[in-house]
């Protein structure tokens, strides 16, 4: 049996680790998996766990954060990009194709059903939503809108985001030696992070704790999307890594988390009982409100109060902690939940 993932973004970031962390829950299966990427895609992920992909065109409107001229423009490039991705999948011929995120899901859902094919929707945007509810079995992630409705549709489904279980073992020692010696073990650590990338945003809230004269380890994590952001990380406790790939063995040494509020990470982080900080219009002016889903484990912050915010988060660390763990056990389920999902669907008739 075999499983066709394809995938929008760059092959880098929390779509590739949302189709990756699939993957190898459907594997369990005994599922064979392969990849597709967009033409202009990196795919660092999927070289670095020694994985080869596909390459066709995957449109992208820009998420939640589309407007009109965007969803018009990636209209015209999704009837060509769905000719190919059926011409692809009629070449791999796999019992089920499972479209991830935005473009992914669009193009995989819509090249499945021209090549006659299973396929799953895995949903956060509101396009998404639109298009793949209407023709396939979906599942919709935290931050799609799908989310927190009340819904009567046995076809949509709902998980939180496809954590790898492995990520709350990580090795403490191996993050200390990682780190460079700047780093003070006495002090605590906070961690700031937009994801695979660096949005200035997030530069700029780690910029404002530098200020604050709060007495901690500051660490960002992200490939800059701009080098110019690089200039807001010069205070004397910001202690920039990059992109790192020990994510996993960082997560030991903090003891509050800033992060975005979406993607892998903010799951990532309640699966490790993390606090967590969501500062809010980081990525576009998005907003999901996970706080209202992860209800108690998650302090909402507006750049200007961050210094504010993180103050009273270092005020009850155990009780964010304890609100975590509420939602650990489920969101580590998640990817075996969506595994499941689409392993039934893989021997249905087309919808």
């Amino acid at each position: 049996m075999k499983a066709l993932f394809i995938v929008t973004g760059r092959g880098i970031g929390g779509d590739a680790v949302t189709a990756l962390n699939i993957a190898r829950a459907l594997e369990k299966y005994g599922v064979e998996c392969e990849f597709a990427l967009d033409h202009s895609a990196t795919g660092l992920l999927l070289k670095k766990n020694n994985l080869s992909w596909y390459k066709i065109s995957i449109p992208q409107a820009g998420g939640h954060a589309a407007t009109r001229k965007n969803l018009a423009k990636a209209a015209v490039k999704t009837s060509k990009a769905t000719v190919e991705a059926a011409r692809l999948i009629r070449k791999v011929n796999p019992q089920v194709v499972v479209g991830v995120i935005g473009g992914g899901a669009v193009v995989g859902c819509l090249g499945a059903k021209m090549a006659s094919t299973p396929s799953v929707g895995i949903l956060i945007t509101p396009t998404d939503a639109r298009v793949c509810t209407r023709i396939t079995t979906t599942v919709a992630l935290p931050e799609s809108n799908l989310f927190q409705m009340e819904l009567d549709d046995k076809n949509i489904h709902k998980a939180y985001s496809p954590v790898d279980p492995s990520i709350i073992v990580g090795d403490k020692e191996r993050a200390l030696e990682l780190l460079p010696p700047e780093f003070d073990e006495t002090l605590p650590t906070i961690l700031l992070s937009s994801g695979s990338t660096l949005f200035e945003k997030m530069a700029l809230g780690a910029a404002a704790l530098g200020k604050s004269g709060i007495n901690a380890n500051i660490l960002v994590v992200g490939a800059p999307l701009e080098e110019e952001y690089r200039e807001h990380l010069t205070g004397d406790n910001i202690i920039y890594l990059e992109y790192i790939d020990w994510i996993r063995d960082l997560y030991k040494v903090v003891d509050l988390a800033v992060l975005t509020d979406d993607g892998m990470m903010i799951q990532e982080a309640i699966a490790c009982q993390l606090p967590i900080i969501a500062l809010l219009g980081v990525k576009y002016g998005r907003y999901h409100n996970l706080a209202a889903i992860f209800k108690g484990a998650i302090l909402e912050s507006d750049l200007e109060d961050i210094a504010q915010v993180t103050s009273a988060a270092f005020n009850k660390l155990d009780e964010l902690k304890g609100n975590a763990l509420k939602y650990s056990e489920d969101v580590l389920n998640a990817s075996d939940n969506i595994a499941s999902v689409i392993y039934d669907r893989m021997n249905d008739k087309p919808s």
